[in-house]
Formats: C-alpha cells, sequence, structure tokens
C-alpha cells in the first residue's frame, strides 16, 4: 500500500501495519536500514521514567484514595466561609 511523503518528512503508517505491531499514538518507534535496502520498523522500548503509550496517567491512581468523603460534604467544607 503506498503512501506519500509529506513536506515534512512525514508518513501515514497504514492500519493493517499499526494494529500488528500494536503501535498507539505516542507509541516511541524504531526505523533501520537492512543490508537489503529495506527499511524495518519496530516498536521500540519506551525510556526509563515514561509511562506505556497509550494509557491514562490517572489509572495508575483511580481507586487509590484513602479519604470517604461524598462529593456534596467536600464541596460543603470547600467553599464554608470562616
Amino acid at each position: 500500500m503506498p503512501t506519500a511523503l509529506t513536506s515534512k518528512g512525514q508518513v501515514t503508517i497504514p492500519k493493517h501495519i499499526r494494529d500488528a505491531l500494536h503501535l498507539v499514538p505516542g507509541t516511541p518507534v524504531e526505523f533501520s536500514v537492512a543490508s537489503s535496502g529495506e527499511v524495518v520498523l519496530h516498536a521500540a522500548a519506551a525510556p526509563k521514567g515514561k509511562r506505556r503509550a497509550g494509557t491514562d496517567r490517572f489509572d495508575a491512581v483511580r481507586g487509590r484514595a484513602d479519604v470517604k468523603w461524598r462529593t456534596t460534604d467536600l464541596m460543603k467544607l470547600l467553599r464554608a466561609e470562616d
């Protein structure tokens, strides 16, 4: 499936290839050129300290609050005048 190179040097990776490699927005990828001249694309390891691509930044803390406030009670407390 041919694709055009943009003026910025970008190409769209076809969906069937993204699906096969499990690529989602933000996934680091690496390109290399084989001795035969073919370009090889594969998912790269994420740098240490970075979260995985495609994860919600709130997933790590969702459901971990130890304060059992009801929203209405908390809003009353926050809006109370001294």
